[in-house]
Formats: C-alpha cells, structure tokens, sequence
C-alpha cells in the first residue's frame, strides 16, 4: 500500500515526541516515538487517560519486569488513541476546516489519493456522495514507529543489589516491551549494532514472518553508511530477521546524538545504495532464507526493503531531489517540526529561543554523558539550570532516572559523567594533580559541561503540558540540528506539510546553504577541530586516521562537482563547492600535516 506521505517525523529527544503520533497519525504521518525511559512513559500514559476519561492503572517502579510492562500499556494506548482519532476524522463532513478535509488538503499533489479527492470536488451532487465514500475507505493513519538506542542498554539490579538477567537489561526490556504490544508497526534500531539485542530480537515471533509472509514487527536500522548497513543486515539475516528499511541519516548534520562518519558525506553514501540496493536485497534475502530453513519456517516471497533519508533536508526542492535523484522512499524531517507546537511537545521559552536562534547559537557540544557529540543550542534553561548548580558550587545533577550509567572510574558500578556524585569525584581527582591555572580551568569545564540528558529531554513534555514533572528540576534539553537556524516562523502542522511540498516557503532568509554543502561546511569544522587536537597531542595514530578521513572527504567533493554539473545545479552552488574545498585543503597546509 502507498503511504500517504512521503514525510515523516523522526525521533527527538525522549519528550518531544513521546505522543506525536496521537498529533499527527490519524491525518497519514508516519512519526517515532522514543520508548527508553519508562518513567517518562508511565507519566504520558497517565496524561493521556486523564484527558480522554480513560481508567489509569499503574504499572509500579518494583512491580516484576515494570519497565516491560509501563511501555507496552504506553503504546497499546496510543494505538487505541490513534485509533479513535482516525475514526473520527474518517467520519467527519467534507467540509471546509474538518479534520477529513485537512488530510486530503495536506496530501502531496503527486498523490493518487489526492487526485481522487479533487475529483471529487468537481463531481456532482449524485455522485458526489457515493465518491465521498471511497475516499472515506482509503484512510489509512500514519504509522507508530518505535525507537530504542542500543547502546542504552545498562544492567538493573533487583531490591538486594544483585544484577538482573540481560533480557532486563534497559534496551532488552524496552525491546520486550515493544513486543509484546498489540501494535503492528516499525523498531528504529539507532546508535550502531547490539549482538546481545540483535539476538534477543529473533526470540520473538513478531518479528519473525508468518505462515503468510507477513512480519508484524518490521526491523527499521538507522546507518550513517552502506558498510554499516551491510554487516548489521547480515548479522540480522543470519538469525531470520528482516531490515524492512535502512534509515540512513547524516553523520554531522542531524539533531541530538551525532555519530560522525569518517568522512562520508551523505550525497555518496546515498549514491551507493542507489547503486547496491538491489545487490544489498539479494546477499540479505540469501542469508535471510537459509536461516529460515534451519528454523523449519515457512520462507516468504523477498519482503520489501525501502531506503529512507533524513538530516538537514529544509526545502522541497532538496525533498523532491533526494526522491527523484536517489529513489528513496520517504524523507525525514526533524528539527523543522520544533517550530510545529501542533505536531511535538514543546514550552514558551524553549520555542521562542530556538525560533530566535542564529548559525553561531546552534552548535555540537560535548554534554552527553554518552560521550557523543550532541547538536544543541546555547541559552536553553537546562544549560541554565546547570550554570547555577556550578555557580553554587554543587557541579552535576542529582542521577535520579540512572539511564546513563556508563563510567566505572571510580566504581565497580558505572555511574553518569553528569553526575553529582561523579562530578565531585572528578574535580577532587583534578585538584590533587594541581595543573596550571589555565589547564585546571579547561579540565574543570569538561567535567562540568556534562548535562543530565534523561531529566533535560523528557522535561519538555512536562513542561509544555503543565503536568507534573518527575523532578524538581525544569530545565529543558534542546537537541535540534544546523539546520533549524534556518527556520524561524512558529507555524502549524498544514503548513510545514505544505512547506515540505512546495506549496508555501515558510523559510524567510535567502541564504540557507544546500544540505549537502552545509553537511560538507560541518564536516570540515569537525575535522579542523580534531586535527588540530591530535597535532597538539602529538597524536599519530588519529593523525593516520584522519588522513583517511580527508580522503573520504575529498572523494566526496569530487563527487558533488560531477553530480551538480550532471543534475544541472547552480554554478552558485558548485561556487560554493569549491570555496568549502578550499578550506578543506588549508586544514592540512596550515597544519603541515600532509602535503595536497
């Protein structure tokens, strides 16, 4: 079935899209739910039944495998919730505001659907109503995607301290949590491969195809790259499960977590598996039925495999290039849909900064406790809220939600780097080596910048609903991409629809750069940044690594000088090419690292 939109909504933060797909499902949106943090789940959950006057039953912090069981009650609610909106909306009048008529106005003109709706419009009285009836039929709601960061994945411990099983592992229980739901959608698997997840997966039938061929629970991965995405599909193959899509998102040029590629720039990337798409279908569906076979299951017909895109798309034309041009089957919009207060979770204050926010403010930081760059914005009230705590000299934040726990410096139990408890450790560890005045200064910043990620993002749920926050804290994460300082109009959701299809421009500066060269400009930054930090370290093996990289990226322009003089872009365009190849180039000159 085609699906309505050739749009969809990623995954932002923990809170911001926790319930978009209560927002936007019913009107054809396909959108991602984040489903790490149970807590923040089970205050949703009791959210949403208050306001539609459902009984709330809740699933308590101790009762046996409560993280399981908090996000499957979460998402079988969503579902009905979903549900019934669709039910409205399919039942409403063809009039004009009604919600049935907002879902054919927002379709793409390029839609059969759309087409059978104008006609519609222009039929007669007689027939109008019997056509009304069709369209009626063919409603179909956006679907409830899911995702969990792998490496999210920490060990609990039962009331006596004693580690759980693996399978209550946080990744492992939200897995479980997801499938045992009555949804029948799509798993975003992001931040690289998980063996022990990966393998935990194929324990479950519903992602398993069934005596028809049909999968219940599609495998979506999210890839910064084809090799990435090749060995994670074999090894998922080997174990008879299916990547329905390859989520290929931009290393640099992208909201929150960051995975930087070494070098490869989204323009190539997309051409290899335009390339290799169907090589990549044929080696995984060979793996795929031999593992079935061994299984004693019924091996289907090839499931279908699509390839999707998404980071720092902000105009039609790019949307558009990126379907024509590569094939792909939906584009990603993210950080655009902060400014839709309609479509995401999101406060006064934090929607008046972002729509304020210039080049310089937005920024890839190192707040993460992950240890992963982290794209934000200066100003917001987490950043805030963090100052003062080190301006009262109590550094790092109370680890309440303990999804991060990744350091084992000064423990046999890893803790948070945002740590309080951490943090003060840290900086008396610092303080005994007495550095420099100037040294000590720059150490006791790295420690410090960490912030407490799973209050910070789930907060914008709360803070924009007014219900009750799980802590005393307020302050909220901002974790949107580069490209949102190109946006700036708080808009509603049928106008960033009608902006991503060309309808209307919402964007008013006219010096937004390409995606692909603003990916090129971050690209660049970043490796100015970490050759210079090698050089001074005298670092010879990032150095070597980086000579790789340059390579990547040098290929990669090459590649774009071919692609906009073949596709016919501006020789603005391929101006700017070569001023960012220039500065590419002076990277390694003024460094003496390697000679070009």
């Amino acid at each position: 079935m085609q699906l309505p939109h050739s749009f969809n909504i990623p995954v932002m933060g923990t809170g911001y899209t926790i319930d978009t797909p209560v927002k936007t499902a019913h009107y054809g949106i396909n959108s991602v739910i984040s489903i790490i943090d149970d807590d923040l789940i089970e205050q949703v959950r009791e959210y949403h039944c208050k306001q539609n006057e459902i009984n709330f039953y809740p699933v308590n912090k101790d009762d046996h495998d409560s993280r399981a069981k908090r996000i499957t009650a979460y998402l079988n609610l969503v579902q009905q919730l979903v549900e019934s909106n669709t039910e409205e909306l399919r039942n409403s009048e063809f009039d004009a505001g009604t919600e049935i008529t907002k879902y054919f106005e927002m379709l793409p003109d390029t839609s059969v659907l759309k087409q059978e709706y104008l006609n519609m419009l222009l039929a007669g009285e007689e027939m109008k109503f019997d056509l009304q009836t069709i369209l009626r039929k063919k409603i179909v709601p956006g679907e409830i995607q899911v995702n969990i960061m792998t490496k999210i994945d920490k060990t609990n411990y039962n009331r006596e301290r004693n580690p759980l099983p693996r399978e209550f592992n946080d990744a492992h229980a939200a897995l479980r949590g997801f499938a045992n739901s009555s949804l029948s959608s799509s798993l975003v698997l992001s931040a690289g491969m998980n063996p022990a997840l990966y393998g935990y997966m194929a324990t479950f039938d519903a992602f398993l195809p069934d005596k028809n061929g049909q999968i219940t629970k599609k495998i979506i991965l999210k890839v910064s790259d084809y090799r990435s995405a090749l060995i994670q599909g074999k090894f998922l193959a080997k174990k008879g499960l299916w990547v329905s899509e390859f989520r290929i998102e931009s290393g640099l040029n992208c909201g929150g977590h960051s995975f930087a590629s070494a070098g490869y720039l989204l323009g190539p990337v997309l051409e290899e598996f335009k390339m290799n798409k169907q090589s990549l279908i044929q080696t995984l569906y060979a793996l795929y039925t031999d593992a079935l076979k061994k299984d004693n299951r019924e091996v289907p017909a090839i499931p279908v495999m699509n390839i999707t895109v998404q980071g720092g798309i902000g105009t039609s034309e790019e949307h558009n290039f990126l379907i024509d041009y590569y094939g792909v089957d939906a584009v990603g919009w993210g950080s655009p849909f902060m400014l839709v207060p309609e479509a995401v979770n999101i406060d006064n204050q934090t929607l008046g900064l972002i729509s304020r926010g210039k080049e310089e403010d937005f920024y890839l930081s190192d707040i993460s406790p992950l240890g992963v760059p982290f794209n934000t914005i200066r100003g917001n009230s987490a950043e805030q809220e963090k100052q003062s705590r080190i301006e009262k000299d109590r550094p790092g934040a109370p680890c309440i939600k303990k999804y991060l726990l990744f350091n084992t410096e000064f423990s046999d139990k890893p803790v948070c780097t945002a740590s309080r408890e951490y943090q003060k450790q840290k900086i008396e560890e610092l303080k005994l080596k007495n550095p420099g005045p100037e040294e000590y200064t720059n150490q006791l910043k790295k420690i410090t910048e960490k912030e407490c990620l799973c209050i910070g993002l789930g907060n914008s749920f709360s803070m924009s609903t007014g219900f009750e926050t799980y802590s005393r804290r307020n302050g909220v994460t901002v974790c949107p991409g580069p490209n949102m300082a190109y946006f700036s109009k708080i808009v509603s959701l049928k106008k960033m629809v009608d902006h991503i299809y060309g309808k209307i421009n919402i964007i008013s500066r006219n010096d937004r750069p390409n995606m692909f060269l603003k990916e090129l400009e971050l690209y660049i930054d970043y490796l100015k940044k970490k050759v210079t930090g090698a050089m001074e370290r005298n670092d010879d093996t990032q150095l070597k690594y980086f000579r790789t990289f340059q390579q990547n990226l040098e290929s990669g322009i090459n590649y774009y000088k071919e692609l906009f003089a073949s596709a016919g872009k501006s020789s603005a365009l391929l101006q700017g090419l070569i001023l960012l190849q220039e500065r590419f180039y002076n990277i390694f000159i003024e460094q003496d690292v390697v000679s070009v």
